[in-house]
């Protein structure tokens, strides 16, 4: 995300504005740039004031925002914010009953709050709107839509305003429906292009006619959004809007923004999973900045909040914290680093209670506490330690378990098998995955061999381009399977003759006659990694005459010359001698990192090198 620096400075500056006075101004962008890369996220570039931050999915429901990042900086930096609009009471007041919300289901909508504002005036920003919005790469529309998206990138909560004369009223009140799309069921967006939806997809919907407006989280509607005549340049137009500032599921918002293949800034923030207390500071600030950009009239809050969310409260000690990061910090160093990152606790008896701020759904054990802990005062004053001695050798002892995994590893490479790594997910198990990525594989395997073998079979459809010296496909996986109520490291082989089967690491190790032993561990012969393509390859063979006594590297040299780059193999499969003359055949595997190939192409690729080897006086077979 696109971070400005000058935004930056409005969190730590009196009244939001730049920096004056007795304000401290922030440092130079590269300094904020190497805070964050020390203690939070990569910087990937800086240009000018602009820093680009990688956000990690951890933390992307609270820092993919200016308010995120300042609240980062803050800390890191022990600055204090001016200004924290997340920690400032909120009131969505007044309340209307001039627009009802239906929401079908809670699970994948847990909020939806409508703002109903009559006679905005419809038209340009102002200059510092537009800046704002143009440092970080974003296109000023009108003063409205502006100020929804300044909204979300100062906050994080994504919005929508919706043109309340397209909605149809009924009993002198509108209506909003979250629900599910119905099958097949299209709709154009404002972008003009038109949807077709899914039953699984979400959508906003004109309560009083059914019609779908909006897909939820993704993408406004165009027969609701706000009269494209209103376009920067083209003057004013006075309108009554709703803002939509809501919270939906994450999943199904990922899903379908993948789906229709339509990603947006809601869609990356919503499926990255935001609280839904965050929906009311959004609808807040938003009403409040279009109120002052339009000369509206606020008629009021509509807020459907089925079942709010609880406070929560992790709790670490001093010791606890200390054995896991390998310090002595004292009670006052924790509690600086939770001061500075705004936490709210209580310390009895060495044992700290945090109260957790709605934003930070990321901590949720005594663990996450204790990662912030380190990071804030920073790894790198983490003391190191030498590793514990071997008594009996009087050098740092390895861990049995790590030496088995490596030995055996080892040992399976040198017999020509290659190390895979396949999911730990799986269809059928004993174990049920709580927070599931996926419906199909919602369980922890319990064996290596499906997955091994599936692998498998895939090498040999890939056989041409794996670069194996050998004809048959061998592979491995060390990995954890979870069975007979424990957790257990179990090795997997598998090759074409002789199939696939596992047994335990232990059992391994233990049929080593020395037993699990503390010499040198041994290193990977590895010297170049190199990426694969996603695209299909073709494969086309050729064989020829040559005079006896033609070495093979001069042909393989010369059908490299002649084939060109997308040439990735070019392999002896058969070679015999009749008389004076020796056949050679070769097999060529012709593969692009950019593209998938035709027919056509590899076929003049073949022409090419058919021509050649006839020119140096081969007789192509």
């Amino acid at each position: 995300m696109k971070i400005s620096r000058e935004w930056l400075q409005t969190f730590f500056s009196s009244e939001g504005g730049p920096a004056s006075g007795g304000d401290k101004p922030l440092p130079e962008a590269q300094t904020l740039a190497d805070a964050l890369t020390l203690h939070a996220f990569e910087v990937e570039s800086v240009e000018g004031d602009v820093l680009d931050v990688k956000v990690t999915p951890n933390r992307g429901h609270d820092c993919l925002s200016h308010r995120g990042i300042a609240k980062e900086l803050s800390a890191i930096l022990n600055l204090p914010l001016k200004k924290d609009p997340l920690r400032n009471p909120v009131e969505l007041k007044p309340s209307t009953g001039a627009v009802s919300i239906c929401i079908e289901n809670p699970v994948l909508c847990q909020r939806y709050i409508a703002v109903y504002i009559k006679g905005v005036k419809v038209g340009p920003s102002p200059d510092w709107l537009k800046k704002r919005l143009q440092s970080i790469g974003q296109k000023s529309i009108n003063n409205v839509v502006d100020a929804t998206n300044y909204v979300m990138f100062d906050l994080g909560q994504p919005l929508h305003a919706f043109d309340a004369s397209k909605l149809e009223i009924r009993s002198s009140k509108l209506s909003i429906a979250v629900r599910n799309a119905k099958e097949g069921e299209k709709i154009a967006t404002l972008d003009d292009k038109e949807y077709e939806l899914a039953e699984t997809d979400l959508v906003i919907a004109d309560g009083n006619n059914g019609a779908a407006i909006g897909i939820a989280g993704v993408k406004g509607g165009k027969a609701s959004g706000i009269d494209p005549s209103t376009v920067l340049g083209a003057g004013e137009k006075t309108a009554n809007i709703i803002l939509e500032s809501a919270n939906f599921n994450g999943i199904f918002v990922r899903r379908t923004a993948a789906a229709l293949k339509l990603r947006t800034d809601a869609s990356d923030r919503f499926q990255q999973v935001i609280s839904p207390e965050l929906a009311a500071y959004g609808a807040r600030a938003a009403a409040d900045l279009v109120l002052q950009l339009t000369g509206g009239e606020l008629v009021g809050y509509a807020d459907e909040y089925p079942e709010s969310e609880q406070g929560r409260i992790v709790s670490a000690s001093i010791a606890h914290i200390n054995r896991v990061l390998g310090t002595s910090l004292a009670k006052k160093n924790i509690a600086d680093v939770f001061k500075r990152l705004g936490f709210s606790y209580e310390e009895r008896e060495g044992l700290f209670s945090v109260s957790i701020p709605f934003e930070r759904i990321d901590i949720t054990i005594p663990e996450d506490l204790v990662e912030e802990v380190g990071r804030i005062i920073g790894y790198d004053a983490v003391p190191s330690v030498e590793l514990p001695l071997d008594p009996a050798r009087g050098k740092p002892a390895v861990h049995a378990g790590f030496y088995a995994a490596e030995k055996v590893r080892e040992d399976l490479m040198q017999d020509g098998y290659s190390e895979v790594y396949t999911s730990v997910f799986a269809e059928k198990g004993e174990r049920a995955v709580a927070n599931k990525i996926g419906g199909e594989k919602p369980y922890l395997r319990t064996s290596l061999i499906p997955s091994i073998k599936d692998a498998l079979e895939k090498n040999i459809r890939n056989r041409d381009i794996l670069d194996i010296p050998v004809p048959e496909v061998r592979i491995f996986e060390i990995g954890t399977v979870w069975r007979a109520g424990k957790e257990e490291m179990f090795v997997g082989v598998a090759s074409e003759s002789a199939g696939v089967s596992e047994r335990p690491l232990a059992e391994i190790a233990s049929d080593k006659p020395q037993g699990i032993g503390y010499k040198n561990l041994p290193v990977s012969a590895a010297e170049q990694y190199r990426p694969f393509s996603r695209y299909p390859f073709i494969v086309r063979d050729i064989a020829m005459w040559t005079p006896a006594g033609t070495k093979e590297s001069e042909v393989v040299s010369l059908v490299r010359k002649e084939a060109g780059e997308l040439l990735v193999h070019a392999t002896l499969f058969d070679r015999f001698e009749k008389e004076d003359r020796t056949s050679l055949a070769f097999r060529l595997v012709f593969q692009s990192f950019d593209k998938t190939l035709t027919d056509s192409e590899a076929n003049s690729f073949m022409d090419k090198v058919s021509s050649a080897l006839t020119a140096k006086g081969f007789e192509i077979r």
